[in-house]
């Protein structure tokens, strides 16, 4: 699930890699329990920051779980 950064929300959540900002809104307004982030692995083209204006693939946001699993969130299917 590694990617180029990561974001720390107060300590409490982390978002890995190119997540939209509107999914990080949405997690951050109703948390699923036991959730500890969001995170795009690797560099999505058309995610944000690598979006040309012209290509993109679709790509699948996880969710980050406190005991080190993960499961599927959603899936992006247009660019920001």
């Amino acid at each position: 699930m590694t990617s180029c950064h990561t974001a720390v929300w107060r300590q409490q959540y982390v978002f890995e890699g190119h997540v939209p900002a509107r999914y990080i809104r949405r997690f951050l307004l109703d948390p699923p329990p036991g959730a500890l982030g969001l995170a795009v692995p690797g560099m999505p083209v058309g995610s944000p920051g690598m979006y040309d204006g012209k290509t993109f693939e679709p790509y699948t946001i996880y969710l980050l779980l406190r005991d080190g699993d993960y499961r599927y969130y959603t899936r992006v299917e247009a660019p920001e």
